[in-house]
Protein backbone atom coordinates (compact mmCIF):
# COMPACT_ATOMS: atom_id res chain seq x y z
CA UNK A 1 0.00 0.00 0.00
CA UNK A 2 0.88 3.35 -1.11
CA UNK A 3 1.58 6.52 1.34
CA UNK A 4 -0.51 9.55 0.48
CA UNK A 5 2.31 11.90 1.82
CA UNK A 6 0.74 15.04 1.65
CA UNK A 7 1.66 18.20 3.54
CA UNK A 8 -1.08 20.84 4.36
CA UNK A 9 -0.35 24.40 3.25
CA UNK A 10 -1.97 26.50 5.86
CA UNK A 11 -3.67 29.60 3.18
CA UNK A 12 -3.03 33.30 2.63
CA UNK A 13 -2.94 35.62 5.31
CA UNK A 14 -5.29 37.87 4.51
CA UNK A 15 -8.83 36.01 4.07
CA UNK A 16 -7.50 33.27 6.57
CA UNK A 17 -10.55 30.90 6.31
CA UNK A 18 -13.33 29.98 5.07
CA UNK A 19 -16.59 29.72 6.71
CA UNK A 20 -18.25 26.45 6.45
CA UNK A 21 -21.74 26.43 4.65
CA UNK A 22 -23.99 25.84 7.87
CA UNK A 23 -27.79 24.85 8.36
CA UNK A 24 -29.32 28.11 9.14
CA UNK A 25 -29.74 28.67 12.98
CA UNK A 26 -31.63 32.11 13.67
CA UNK A 27 -32.12 34.71 10.37
CA UNK A 28 -32.07 38.02 11.47
CA UNK A 29 -32.63 41.15 9.12
CA UNK A 30 -32.46 44.88 10.31
CA UNK A 31 -33.55 47.58 7.74
CA UNK A 32 -32.56 51.36 8.18
CA UNK A 33 -32.82 54.44 6.38
CA UNK A 34 -30.71 57.78 6.30
CA UNK A 35 -31.91 61.29 4.26
CA UNK A 36 -28.99 63.20 2.77
CA UNK A 37 -30.05 66.97 1.90
CA UNK A 38 -27.69 67.38 -0.98
CA UNK A 39 -26.01 71.20 -2.05
CA UNK A 40 -24.77 72.27 -5.27
CA UNK A 41 -21.65 70.78 -5.47
CA UNK A 42 -23.05 67.09 -4.91
CA UNK A 43 -24.03 64.14 -7.49
CA UNK A 44 -26.23 61.22 -7.49
CA UNK A 45 -23.17 59.54 -7.06
CA UNK A 46 -21.88 61.52 -4.09
CA UNK A 47 -25.34 61.34 -2.38
CA UNK A 48 -25.30 57.78 -2.64
CA UNK A 49 -22.03 56.81 -1.69
CA UNK A 50 -22.08 58.92 1.81
CA UNK A 51 -26.21 57.77 2.40
CA UNK A 52 -24.71 54.15 2.09
CA UNK A 53 -21.50 54.60 4.59
CA UNK A 54 -24.32 55.89 7.18
CA UNK A 55 -26.68 53.82 6.99
CA UNK A 56 -24.33 50.95 6.49
CA UNK A 57 -22.76 52.06 9.93
CA UNK A 58 -26.52 52.12 11.29
CA UNK A 59 -27.26 48.93 10.24
CA UNK A 60 -23.71 47.06 11.36
CA UNK A 61 -24.61 49.29 15.26
CA UNK A 62 -27.75 47.50 15.01
CA UNK A 63 -26.35 43.74 14.29
CA UNK A 64 -23.76 44.79 16.82
CA UNK A 65 -26.21 45.13 19.53
CA UNK A 66 -27.99 41.92 18.79
CA UNK A 67 -25.27 39.86 18.73
CA UNK A 68 -23.36 41.25 22.10
CA UNK A 69 -25.83 39.47 24.03
CA UNK A 70 -26.11 36.47 22.45
CA UNK A 71 -23.97 34.12 25.22
CA UNK A 72 -21.53 32.43 22.78
CA UNK A 73 -20.55 35.91 21.69
CA UNK A 74 -20.03 37.22 25.11
CA UNK A 75 -17.41 34.51 25.64
CA UNK A 76 -15.31 36.23 22.93
CA UNK A 77 -15.16 38.95 25.29
CA UNK A 78 -14.96 41.33 22.31
CA UNK A 79 -16.32 45.09 22.09
CA UNK A 80 -19.46 46.07 20.55
CA UNK A 81 -17.33 48.14 18.25
CA UNK A 82 -14.89 45.13 17.99
CA UNK A 83 -17.87 43.12 16.91
CA UNK A 84 -19.33 45.99 14.70
CA UNK A 85 -16.03 45.93 13.01
CA UNK A 86 -15.62 42.40 11.96
CA UNK A 87 -18.87 42.00 10.89
CA UNK A 88 -18.32 44.64 8.08
CA UNK A 89 -15.63 42.19 6.61
CA UNK A 90 -18.60 39.64 6.51
CA UNK A 91 -22.19 40.79 5.74
CA UNK A 92 -22.97 42.50 2.57
CA UNK A 93 -25.49 45.32 2.97
CA UNK A 94 -28.07 45.39 0.12
CA UNK A 95 -30.27 47.98 -1.07
CA UNK A 96 -34.00 48.09 -0.31
CA UNK A 97 -35.25 51.67 -1.86
CA UNK A 98 -33.74 54.89 -2.63
CA UNK A 99 -35.69 58.12 -3.60
CA UNK A 100 -33.99 61.58 -5.04
CA UNK A 101 -36.20 64.50 -5.90
CA UNK A 102 -32.89 66.30 -7.04
CA UNK A 103 -32.59 67.79 -3.43
CA UNK A 104 -33.18 65.26 -0.88
CA UNK A 105 -32.27 61.85 -1.52
CA UNK A 106 -33.34 58.64 0.66
CA UNK A 107 -31.67 55.30 0.88
CA UNK A 108 -33.19 52.03 2.94
CA UNK A 109 -30.71 49.27 3.16
CA UNK A 110 -30.52 45.94 4.76
CA UNK A 111 -28.34 43.07 6.56
CA UNK A 112 -29.80 39.55 6.98
CA UNK A 113 -27.57 37.59 9.30
CA UNK A 114 -27.80 33.97 9.70
CA UNK A 115 -26.95 33.90 13.51
CA UNK A 116 -24.42 30.63 13.58
CA UNK A 117 -23.03 31.41 10.28
CA UNK A 118 -22.06 34.88 11.74
CA UNK A 119 -20.81 33.99 15.56
CA UNK A 120 -18.75 31.43 13.44
CA UNK A 121 -17.21 33.84 11.29
CA UNK A 122 -16.45 36.59 13.76
CA UNK A 123 -15.33 33.31 16.16
CA UNK A 124 -12.45 32.54 13.47
CA UNK A 125 -11.81 36.48 12.67
CA UNK A 126 -11.31 37.30 15.97
CA UNK A 127 -8.67 35.01 16.53
CA UNK A 128 -6.58 36.18 13.77
CA UNK A 129 -4.78 39.63 15.03
CA UNK A 130 -3.65 40.53 11.89
CA UNK A 131 -7.28 40.14 9.87
CA UNK A 132 -8.98 41.87 12.87
CA UNK A 133 -5.88 44.93 12.44
CA UNK A 134 -6.84 45.30 9.17
CA UNK A 135 -10.33 44.93 9.54
CA UNK A 136 -9.83 48.26 12.08
CA UNK A 137 -7.94 49.88 9.83
CA UNK A 138 -10.57 49.84 6.59
CA UNK A 139 -13.08 50.88 9.33
CA UNK A 140 -10.60 53.81 10.23
CA UNK A 141 -9.91 54.82 7.03
CA UNK A 142 -13.53 55.53 6.04
CA UNK A 143 -14.39 57.31 9.46
CA UNK A 144 -11.18 59.48 8.30
CA UNK A 145 -12.73 59.93 5.16
CA UNK A 146 -15.98 60.98 6.44
CA UNK A 147 -15.01 63.42 8.58
CA UNK A 148 -12.41 64.70 6.24
CA UNK A 149 -16.01 65.29 3.70
CA UNK A 150 -17.52 66.79 6.19
CA UNK A 151 -14.90 69.07 6.85
CA UNK A 152 -14.29 70.32 2.66
CA UNK A 153 -17.89 70.37 2.40
CA UNK A 154 -18.28 73.23 5.51
CA UNK A 155 -15.29 74.73 4.05
CA UNK A 156 -17.64 74.46 0.44
CA UNK A 157 -20.69 76.06 1.62
CA UNK A 158 -18.49 79.13 3.17
CA UNK A 159 -17.80 79.84 -0.48
CA UNK A 160 -14.41 81.25 0.42
CA UNK A 161 -11.07 80.91 -1.69
CA UNK A 162 -9.30 77.88 -3.23
CA UNK A 163 -13.24 76.39 -4.21
CA UNK A 164 -11.93 75.03 -7.40
CA UNK A 165 -9.13 72.68 -4.57
CA UNK A 166 -11.70 71.86 -1.90
CA UNK A 167 -13.80 70.35 -4.70
CA UNK A 168 -11.15 68.31 -6.08
CA UNK A 169 -10.39 67.41 -2.45
CA UNK A 170 -14.25 66.81 -1.91
CA UNK A 171 -14.39 63.94 -4.67
CA UNK A 172 -11.47 62.20 -3.85
CA UNK A 173 -13.06 61.75 -0.89
CA UNK A 174 -15.78 60.40 -2.33
CA UNK A 175 -13.48 57.81 -5.02
CA UNK A 176 -11.63 56.29 -2.11
CA UNK A 177 -15.15 55.98 0.27
CA UNK A 178 -16.34 54.01 -2.58
CA UNK A 179 -13.19 52.28 -2.65
CA UNK A 180 -13.80 50.79 0.39
CA UNK A 181 -16.98 49.81 -0.15
CA UNK A 182 -15.92 47.56 -2.59
CA UNK A 183 -13.10 46.35 -0.11
CA UNK A 184 -16.04 45.44 2.14
CA UNK A 185 -17.59 43.44 -0.64
CA UNK A 186 -14.69 41.82 -1.75
CA UNK A 187 -14.40 40.72 2.38
CA UNK A 188 -18.13 39.66 2.32
CA UNK A 189 -17.77 37.67 -1.22
CA UNK A 190 -14.40 35.74 -0.13
CA UNK A 191 -16.50 34.64 2.95
CA UNK A 192 -19.29 33.32 0.67
CA UNK A 193 -17.14 31.11 -0.99
CA UNK A 194 -17.24 33.87 -4.35
CA UNK A 195 -13.71 33.89 -5.40
CA UNK A 196 -14.23 35.45 -8.84
CA UNK A 197 -16.33 38.02 -7.15
CA UNK A 198 -14.03 38.99 -4.70
CA UNK A 199 -11.22 39.79 -7.46
CA UNK A 200 -13.94 41.55 -9.06
CA UNK A 201 -14.09 44.08 -6.35
CA UNK A 202 -10.69 44.21 -5.30
CA UNK A 203 -10.27 45.31 -8.77
CA UNK A 204 -12.85 47.80 -8.53
CA UNK A 205 -11.34 49.64 -5.35
CA UNK A 206 -7.84 49.44 -7.46
CA UNK A 207 -9.71 51.34 -10.38
CA UNK A 208 -11.06 53.72 -7.80
CA UNK A 209 -7.79 54.40 -5.31
CA UNK A 210 -4.87 53.12 -7.33
CA UNK A 211 -2.51 53.59 -4.42
CA UNK A 212 -4.76 51.08 -2.72
CA UNK A 213 -2.07 48.82 -0.71
CA UNK A 214 -4.32 46.69 0.85
CA UNK A 215 -6.60 45.84 -2.56
CA UNK A 216 -3.75 44.72 -4.28
CA UNK A 217 -2.90 42.54 -0.50
CA UNK A 218 -6.11 40.91 -1.18
CA UNK A 219 -6.35 40.42 -4.79
CA UNK A 220 -3.17 38.64 -4.54
CA UNK A 221 -4.63 36.41 -1.46
CA UNK A 222 -7.18 35.51 -3.27
CA UNK A 223 -5.44 34.73 -6.90
CA UNK A 224 -2.80 32.46 -4.65
CA UNK A 225 -6.04 30.33 -3.97
CA UNK A 226 -7.00 30.24 -7.46
CA UNK A 227 -3.80 28.88 -8.49
CA UNK A 228 -2.73 32.21 -10.80
CA UNK A 229 0.35 32.32 -8.92
CA UNK A 230 1.96 35.00 -11.25
CA UNK A 231 -0.73 37.41 -10.94
CA UNK A 232 -0.51 37.11 -6.77
CA UNK A 233 3.75 37.55 -6.48
CA UNK A 234 2.60 40.94 -9.05
CA UNK A 235 -0.04 42.21 -6.14
CA UNK A 236 2.25 41.56 -3.94
CA UNK A 237 5.08 43.36 -5.19
CA UNK A 238 2.97 45.93 -6.16
CA UNK A 239 1.42 46.61 -2.55
CA UNK A 240 4.88 46.37 -1.00
CA UNK A 241 6.12 48.98 -3.90
CA UNK A 242 3.17 51.36 -3.38
CA UNK A 243 3.66 51.01 0.75
CA UNK A 244 7.26 51.70 1.48
CA UNK A 245 6.78 49.99 5.27
CA UNK A 246 6.30 46.65 3.02
CA UNK A 247 9.51 46.74 2.38
CA UNK A 248 11.29 48.79 4.55
CA UNK A 249 10.12 46.87 7.48
CA UNK A 250 12.41 44.21 6.47
CA UNK A 251 15.31 46.27 7.64
CA UNK A 252 14.03 48.24 10.00
CA UNK A 253 12.48 45.83 12.48
CA UNK A 254 13.84 43.65 14.89
CA UNK A 255 12.82 40.41 15.98
CA UNK A 256 12.53 41.56 19.42
CA UNK A 257 9.09 43.50 18.22
CA UNK A 258 6.23 41.08 19.63
CA UNK A 259 2.84 40.12 17.09
CA UNK A 260 0.98 42.82 18.43
CA UNK A 261 3.68 45.39 17.94
CA UNK A 262 3.64 44.60 14.40
CA UNK A 263 1.80 46.44 12.01
CA UNK A 264 0.14 43.40 10.42
CA UNK A 265 0.57 45.63 6.72
CA UNK A 266 3.93 44.05 7.05
CA UNK A 267 4.36 40.34 7.55
CA UNK A 268 1.71 39.36 5.17
CA UNK A 269 2.83 40.48 1.79
CA UNK A 270 5.91 38.74 2.34
CA UNK A 271 4.25 35.61 4.09
CA UNK A 272 1.31 35.41 0.79
CA UNK A 273 4.05 35.84 -1.69
CA UNK A 274 5.97 33.07 -0.18
CA UNK A 275 2.92 30.95 -0.31
CA UNK A 276 2.82 31.93 -4.46
CA UNK A 277 6.62 31.00 -4.76
CA UNK A 278 6.14 27.88 -3.35
CA UNK A 279 3.15 26.57 -4.88
CA UNK A 280 5.26 27.54 -8.01
CA UNK A 281 8.20 25.34 -6.49
CA UNK A 282 10.29 27.91 -6.22
CA UNK A 283 11.27 27.25 -2.59
CA UNK A 284 13.88 28.96 -1.67
CA UNK A 285 12.41 32.08 -2.64
CA UNK A 286 9.74 30.97 -0.44
CA UNK A 287 11.85 30.29 2.33
CA UNK A 288 13.19 33.96 1.91
CA UNK A 289 9.91 35.42 2.19
CA UNK A 290 8.62 33.15 5.04
CA UNK A 291 12.01 34.53 6.66
CA UNK A 292 11.26 37.85 6.09
CA UNK A 293 7.25 37.53 7.41
CA UNK A 294 9.08 35.80 10.86
CA UNK A 295 11.34 38.82 11.63
CA UNK A 296 8.85 41.16 11.21
CA UNK A 297 6.58 38.69 13.58
CA UNK A 298 7.76 36.11 15.47
CA UNK A 299 5.01 34.54 16.18
CA UNK A 300 3.87 34.22 13.16
CA UNK A 301 3.10 30.49 13.30
CA UNK A 302 1.35 30.11 9.99
CA UNK A 303 4.70 31.14 8.09
CA UNK A 304 6.99 28.53 10.55
CA UNK A 305 4.41 26.46 9.03
CA UNK A 306 5.02 27.39 5.59
CA UNK A 307 8.20 27.78 5.93
CA UNK A 308 8.78 24.05 6.93
CA UNK A 309 7.15 22.75 4.26
CA UNK A 310 9.19 24.71 1.54
CA UNK A 311 12.05 22.91 3.65
CA UNK A 312 10.31 19.62 3.43
CA UNK A 313 10.27 19.86 -0.38
CA UNK A 314 14.06 20.90 -0.26
CA UNK A 315 14.73 17.64 1.67
CA UNK A 316 16.10 19.76 4.67
CA UNK A 317 14.01 17.51 7.13
CA UNK A 318 15.67 18.90 10.50
CA UNK A 319 14.81 22.34 9.43
CA UNK A 320 11.26 21.39 8.81
CA UNK A 321 11.04 19.47 11.66
CA UNK A 322 12.63 22.74 13.59
CA UNK A 323 10.24 25.16 11.98
CA UNK A 324 7.12 22.71 12.43
CA UNK A 325 8.14 22.36 16.20
CA UNK A 326 8.39 26.38 16.41
CA UNK A 327 4.53 26.71 15.21
CA UNK A 328 3.19 24.16 17.50
CA UNK A 329 5.03 25.82 20.31
CA UNK A 330 2.79 29.23 18.96
CA UNK A 331 -0.43 27.39 18.61
CA UNK A 332 0.00 24.08 20.19
CA UNK A 333 -3.86 23.96 18.87
CA UNK A 334 -3.27 23.93 15.52
CA UNK A 335 -3.28 20.26 13.89
CA UNK A 336 -1.88 21.22 11.18
CA UNK A 337 1.76 21.31 12.24
CA UNK A 338 1.41 18.22 14.03
CA UNK A 339 0.48 16.17 10.99
CA UNK A 340 3.36 17.78 8.59
CA UNK A 341 5.56 17.07 11.10
CA UNK A 342 4.63 13.38 11.36
CA UNK A 343 5.06 13.08 7.89
CA UNK A 344 8.70 13.94 7.64
CA UNK A 345 9.55 12.00 11.10
CA UNK A 346 7.69 8.98 8.68
CA UNK A 347 10.00 9.99 5.87
CA UNK A 348 13.07 10.02 8.00
CA UNK A 349 12.12 6.49 9.63
CA UNK A 350 10.74 7.52 12.88
CA UNK A 351 7.73 6.23 12.72
CA UNK A 352 6.96 5.99 16.29
CA UNK A 353 7.32 9.82 16.68
CA UNK A 354 5.11 10.03 13.34
CA UNK A 355 2.55 8.14 15.13
CA UNK A 356 2.93 10.67 18.34
CA UNK A 357 2.05 13.42 15.78
CA UNK A 358 -0.49 11.97 13.97
CA UNK A 359 -2.52 10.70 17.34
CA UNK A 360 -2.25 14.84 18.59
CA UNK A 361 -3.44 15.80 15.10
CA UNK A 362 -6.56 13.20 15.48
CA UNK A 363 -7.26 14.78 18.80
CA UNK A 364 -7.44 18.06 17.41
CA UNK A 365 -9.27 17.08 14.46
CA UNK A 366 -11.23 14.00 15.08
CA UNK A 367 -12.35 14.10 11.06
CA UNK A 368 -8.54 14.49 9.62
CA UNK A 369 -9.07 11.82 7.20
CA UNK A 370 -5.14 12.11 5.84
CA UNK A 371 -3.86 11.54 9.24
CA UNK A 372 -6.12 8.20 9.70
CA UNK A 373 -4.42 6.97 6.61
CA UNK A 374 -1.07 8.48 7.26
CA UNK A 375 -0.95 6.95 10.89
CA UNK A 376 -2.30 3.68 8.73
CA UNK A 377 0.65 3.41 6.77
CA UNK A 378 2.95 3.48 9.67
CA UNK A 379 1.51 0.99 12.27
CA UNK A 380 1.99 -1.34 8.85
CA UNK A 381 5.74 -0.45 8.60
CA UNK A 382 5.89 -1.63 12.43
CA UNK A 383 3.74 -4.54 12.09
CA UNK A 384 0.38 -3.36 13.73
CA UNK A 385 -2.34 -4.39 11.09
CA UNK A 386 -4.66 -5.06 13.06
CA UNK A 387 -4.44 -0.69 14.38
CA UNK A 388 -3.66 -0.66 10.66
CA UNK A 389 -6.49 -1.77 9.10
CA UNK A 390 -8.58 0.72 11.69
CA UNK A 391 -7.22 3.65 10.64
CA UNK A 392 -7.58 3.21 7.33
CA UNK A 393 -11.19 2.06 7.47
CA UNK A 394 -12.10 5.23 9.69
CA UNK A 395 -9.95 7.32 6.83
CA UNK A 396 -12.25 5.50 4.10
CA UNK A 397 -15.31 6.26 6.32
CA UNK A 398 -14.54 10.24 6.88
CA UNK A 399 -14.18 10.11 2.38
CA UNK A 400 -10.63 9.64 1.74
CA UNK A 401 -10.81 7.92 -1.55
CA UNK A 402 -7.01 6.50 -1.37
CA UNK A 403 -8.54 4.36 1.48
CA UNK A 404 -11.68 3.86 0.02
CA UNK A 405 -9.90 2.59 -3.15
CA UNK A 406 -7.13 0.16 -1.26
CA UNK A 407 -9.96 -1.49 0.96
CA UNK A 408 -12.11 -2.16 -2.46
CA UNK A 409 -8.93 -3.61 -3.62
CA UNK A 410 -9.04 -6.29 -0.96
CA UNK A 411 -12.72 -6.60 -0.23
CA UNK A 412 -12.53 -5.25 2.41
CA UNK A 413 -16.24 -3.50 4.12
CA UNK A 414 -15.41 -0.18 6.08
Amino acid sequence: MKSTLMRITLISFLLVLLIPNLTSAELKTFIRGYTYQASEYDSRNTIRTLAFREVKRLLLEELGTYLENIPEVQDFKLTKDQITTLTAGIIKTELVEEKWDGRTYLMKSKIAADSDKVIKSIDVLRQDLAKTKELEEVRKKSEDLLKENERLRKELAAKGKKRKELRTAYDQTIKELRAVEWIEKAYADYHAGNKNGAIAEFSKAIELNPKYAEAYNGRGTVYNQLGKYDQAIDDFDKAMEINPKYAEAYNNRRCSYSALEINPELAPCYYNRGIAYGKRGNYNQAIKDYSRAIELNPRFAAAYTNRGIAYDNLRNYNQAIKDYSRAIEINPKNPIPYYNRGIVYGELGNYNQAIKDFNRAITLNPKDELAYYNRGIYYVKLGNTNQAYKDIKMAASIGHKPAQDFLRQQGIDW
